[in-house]
């Protein structure tokens, strides 16, 4: 008898080439690469801020549903940090000197059509970012720090005070991926929005690599 693979394992394998795809698209990997600027830096901060606006507020929309709650957690919010970070990189008028890109508002729509209706999207979603910023994103913060003489102003997005042992805290999210009471096709629905979201950071990198050559034209 064939061995039985978790949803989570599930997930993480079918979405692994998305993963990818995004993490190595042209301005993320000359942003990592040393190619990319500090005002690249800046624009990619701007960008996720919308994102975890629209996040965060479907998260509260969602802390009272019994699937959508468990995954919910102060530890992983981001929009404080994003915010301070904006701040120390843009200045205290932030606000009015960026912009969302088009891909941004796509995605933010996203995020904020499921996270009033669909449970399982809103937990795509989550985990799509969060686990991401617990694993790779740990490494983007100590590489931006080292690139642009970041301590922790300027990168304050990337540091999880509040989570001691990363590792654990995603073992514990998959093993609640794992007791979600979906049926098969809402476990297909989710794993697709999942490659959405993928979809979407990819064509954000896209957009942001556009900006950038109108800007030097």
């Amino acid at each position: 008898m064939p061995d039985v693979i978790s949803f989570s394992a599930m997930l993480r394998e079918r979405s692994s080439q998305a993963h990818s795809t995004s993490e190595h698209a042209g301005f993320m990997s000359d942003l990592m690469s040393g190619e990319g600027t500090r005002d690249d830096y800046i624009a990619l901060v701007a960008q996720h801020w919308y994102i975890y606006e629209a996040l965060e507020w479907a998260a509260d929309r969602m802390k009272h549903d019994p699937v959508a709650a468990t995954f919910i957690s102060d530890k992983l919010t981001r929009l404080p940090a994003l915010e301070s970070d904006l701040e120390f990189l843009v200045g205290p008028d932030w606000r009015d000197e960026i912009e969302a890109l088009p891909t941004t508002r796509r995605y933010v729509d996203r995020i904020r059509q499921v996270g009033t209706m669909w449970p399982g999207g809103f937990v795509a979603h989550h985990y799509t970012r969060y686990l991401g910023d617990l694993s790779g994103g740990l490494f983007i913060g100590r590489l931006m720090a080292r690139r642009f003489g970041f301590e922790t102003n300027g990168i304050g997005f990337y540091i999880f005070e509040d989570i001691a042992d990363p590792k654990a805290f995603k073992d514990v999210y998959r093993e609640q991926l794992d007791a979600a009471p979906w049926s098969d096709d809402e476990k297909e629905r989710v794993v697709e929005e999942v490659l959405l979201a993928y979809r979407l950071n990819t064509e954000l990198f896209e957009d942001l690599a556009r900006a950038k050559a109108e800007t030097a034209a």
